[in-house]
């Protein structure tokens, strides 16, 4: 599964300014509203539920929330990255600064499931986050999600 290609036309966003995890969690409901062409306010609304289930925060500064959300037509995915890591109740208890969040329809299973398998793998790279961190422009960090040029996926 290329990742490159989950990734909505606007759906990266270098920000900063988020000192929470619900106000990191509304830049990505801000996003993807757009990119999704549906409510803010609802898109908010599911990623609060899903992380009612258990906090989407995997570690080493790694987020992936996701939602399944009616009007959605395939999986499609938004990519934030806040300059300052804001708590996020993460594994390890490290804040968080590269949220990858997910969303799909709400009877798509196998794919979404497929799209969270290699968003975790890829993101589990120590060179992927640190090329993630570094990368000055929307272009820069949208090429790293192509498979072809994306950095070894070690453990």
């Amino acid at each position: 599964m290329d990742i490159g290609d989950l990734l909505a036309e606007g759906g990266v966003v270098l920000r900063s300014g988020a000192s929470s995890k619900r106000q990191a969690l509304h830049t990505v409901a801000e996003a993807a509203a757009q990119t999704l062409g549906l409510p803010e306010a609802r898109i908010m609304e599911a990623l609060l539920e899903r992380e009612a289930l258990g906090s989407t925060g995997l570690g080493s500064g790694v987020a992936v929330p996701h939602a399944r959300l009616e009007g959605v037509d395939q999986v499609t995915a938004v990519f934030v990255r806040l300059d300052t890591p804001v708590a996020y109740g993460a594994v390890d208890d490290r804040p968080v600064d590269l949220i990858f969040a997910l969303f799909a329809p709400p009877r798509d299973g196998a794919e979404h499931l497929r799209a969270l398998a290699a968003v975790s793998r890829a993101l589990r790279s120590a060179e992927m986050r640190e090329h993630l961190r570094q990368a000055r422009t929307v272009d820069a960090i949208r090429a790293l999600f192509v498979k072809d040029k994306a950095p070894a996926t070690a453990a």
